[in-house]
């Protein structure tokens, strides 16, 4: 359809329009404030934004002191580990010490029994040695000799038996000092028996050491 045909009235009209819009602009109405609630509820949400940063922060620090222990404990574990290994060690080497020790004592007793067996096969054989001698000083008279017999000679039996009797002595007292040694109960009919020799031993010394000195005075 065509526009309906402008007259002078509407021009008019329109021109005093666009006048007064030129000189009195239209104004905007201000914004409406916002209302209390909407200020309570942006509030609310602001706390539970700091409430949920502040959970997440501790939780992070819960992890890290989690974390932290973790490491701790996987330290004294580890020292512990080391600890228990050094004292393994440490007793192992102390049985070895122990079983050497042992062992050094086993070849001390060993070699203090065959030095006691030495000694015994000692003192047997010079018993029999003088028990040799003292046979022969006994059958000299039945023997077919010059009598008397020459000083030089009965001076050497007498200062063999007097030799013999001195190794039986020392061998006697050795013989005592290795059984003291011995981590063994020394018996007592044992031990009399071995004084009671050793006083015959003396003795005989001291008659053989009158019988040189007077053979020696004559």
């Amino acid at each position: 359809m065509p526009p309906p045909p402008t007259t002078a009235a509407t021009t008019h009209h329109r021109r005093r329009h666009r006048r007064r819009l030129r000189h009195h602009p239209p104004t905007t109405p201000p914004p409406p404030p916002p209302p209390l609630l909407l200020l309570l509820l942006s509030l609310l949400l602001l706390l539970l934004l700091l409430l949920l940063l502040l959970l997440l922060l501790l939780l992070l620090l819960l992890l890290l002191l989690l974390l932290l222990l973790l490491l701790v404990l996987l330290l004294l574990l580890l020292l512990l580990l080391r600890l228990l290994l050094l004292l393994l060690l440490l007793l192992l080497l102390l049985l070895l010490l122990l079983l050497l020790l042992l062992l050094l004592l086993l070849l001390l007793l060993l070699l203090l029994l065959l030095l006691l067996l030495l000694l015994l096969l000692l003192l047997l054989l010079l018993l029999l040695l003088l028990l040799l001698l003292l046979l022969l000083l006994l059958l000299l008279p039945l023997l077919p000799l010059p009598l008397p017999l020459p000083q030089p000679l009965l001076l050497l039996l007498l200062l063999l038996l007097l030799l013999l009797l001195l190794l039986l002595l020392l061998l006697l007292l050795l013989l005592l000092l290795l059984l003291r040694l011995l981590p063994l109960p020394l018996p007592l009919p044992l031990l009399l028996l071995l004084l009671l020799l050793l006083l015959l031993l003396l003795l005989l010394q001291l008659l053989l050491l009158l019988l040189l000195l007077l053979l020696l005075l004559q």
